[in-house]
Formats: structure tokens, C-alpha cells, sequence
């Protein structure tokens, strides 16, 4: 039997080039999107390419309802996870998110509720399945923004980015990472922070750097890692970053 992956923001970007390489690589592919008419589209084409891909509501607006009706559903079917793969975020283009003297508030609390609150809600009805699989791997799409070591890092490129809402998003993002690595420490699941890098996506429009083939290297290398594995650790394609 295939191992099961459940992606979510993966009608899109680094979230669908991770369920292309994953389905190609053998596995079924729970694609995750809040819009059915976009993740139905996104899955057919994969399927066009010979993958085992289902579109499945995700949506961290309402993390907890929709991660609880779908641990059902995979039970039902599969009886257990393989990998979850946390992509789904947001990034405030607006201007609202700005560093912390100006920032809005009510930009940051809206980055909170997705990229941070969004994501453990959605993951916690989902451990009973991963914990149901043989081995398991969750990762958590970080940034290197969330870094408070490149932050205070002067040589760090990522030194003069200061989006406030985004950049504590993902600190606590790791934070959570950390956490759950430590409280699975005795199980055979994996929790790694992965950031992607600064990758041409919507989130950005469009204005990164790498492709989104790179962009999905770490993460599709770290969701068929070996169980002796590191796990609690934060990583991008070429190496890890400091907390």
C-alpha cells in the first residue's frame, strides 16, 4: 500500500509542486485547499500525469472543523497518516504587516490566526493517524524570517526584513516544532521546521529568487526521510538554520 500525505495550501505553488513530486514518487496525495473549484482543478491535473491525487477540504479558517472531518475520512479509508505536510500560510501584502513600531494590529493577529493558531489546530486531530502509522513525518513550512538568530544577524539577508506579524508567525511556528518534536520524541514521528526559500510565489508576488522546484526540494526530501532522521530540527535545501 502507498503511504498517505495530506498537504495543505497545495492547489498552488511550493504546496502543489510538493503533491506532483510526492504523487510521482508513489504516494496517495490528500491535496488540501479552502476552494473546492481550485483544488479539484489542481488534483485532476495531477491525475492527468498519473498520480494518486484526491482533493480534500483544508482550510485553517476553520482548522479544527475541517482537520476533525477529515481525520475521519482518513481513517475510514486509510486507518492511518503517513505525512503532513503544514504549507498553508499567509503574508500580508497590503502594507499592514510592517516592522513592529508601525505594524497593524489586526494584520498581525490575521497572520497569527492562519500561520500559527491555524496550523495547531489543524494538526492536533490529525496525531492519532500519524501516530496509527508505521513511521510518520510533519512539517511545518517555515521561513527563515522566523529565525530570531538571521534577525539579529547583520550579515543575514534576512536581517533588514522586518514584517512583524509574519516573521513572529513563524518563530512561533518553530516554537510549535519544537514542542510537539520533544512530546513525540519516543515515537517513530519526525517534526521538522522546513523553510523553502525565498521562492516566486503569490505570497510574494511572485518576486522570489528560486523556482518552485527549488522551493520544494526540503520539503519532498524531508517527508521520505529514513527514521534515523533527525526530528525538532529547522532546515532549508542546503543545510539548517539557527532558531
Amino acid at each position: 500500500m502507498s503511504k498517505v500525505v495530506l498537504i495543505t495550501g497545495a492547489n498552488k505553488g511550493i504546496g502543489f509542486e510538493v503533491a506532483r513530486q510526492l504523487g510521482h514518487a508513489g504516494f496517495t496525495v490528500l491535496l488540501g485547499a479552502r476552494d473546492a473549484a481550485r483544488g479539484e482543478e489542481a488534483a485532476a491535473k495531477l491525475r492527468s500525469e498519473g498520480a494518486d491525487v484526491r482533493y480534500v477540504v483544508a482550510d485553517l479558517d476553520r482548522a479544527s472543523e475541517t482537520a476533525t472531518a477529515l481525520a475521519g475520512q482518513i481513517k475510514k479509508e486509510f486507518g492511518h497518516l503517513d505525512v503532513l505536510i503544514n504549507n498553508a500560510g499567509i503574508f500580508d501584502l497590503t502594507g499592514g504587516d510592517s516592522p513592529a513600531s508601525t505594524a497593524k494590529i489586526d494584520a498581525v493577529k490575521r497572520t497569527f490566526e492562519i500561520n500559527f493558531f491555524g496550523t495547531v489546530e489543524f494538526t492536533q486531530p490529525l496525531l492519532p493517524l500519524l501516530r496509527a502509522a508505521e513511521s510518520a513525518r510533519i512539517i511545518n513550512v517555515s521561513s527563515g524570517l522566523g529565525s530570531l538568530g538571521l534577525n539579529s544577524d547583520p550579515t543575514s539577508p534576512f536581517y533588514p526584513v522586518k514584517p512583524l506579524g509574519y516573521n513572529a508567525s513563524k518563530a512561533a511556528l518553530n516554537m510549535f516544532t519544537v514542542d510537539l518534536a520533544w512530546e513525540l520524541r519516543d515515537t517513530r514521528i519526525k517534526v521538522n521546521s522546513i523553510c523553502p526559500g525565498f521562492t516566486a510565489t503569490d505570497i510574494n508576488n511572485n518576486t522570489g529568487t528560486q523556482t518552485i522546484e527549488e522551493g520544494a526540494e526540503a520539503i519532498v526530501r524531508f517527508a521520505q526521510q529514513p527514521d534515523d532522521s533527525p526530528t525538532g530540527g529547522f532546515f532549508h535545501k542546503d543545510g539548517t538554520y539557527p532558531w
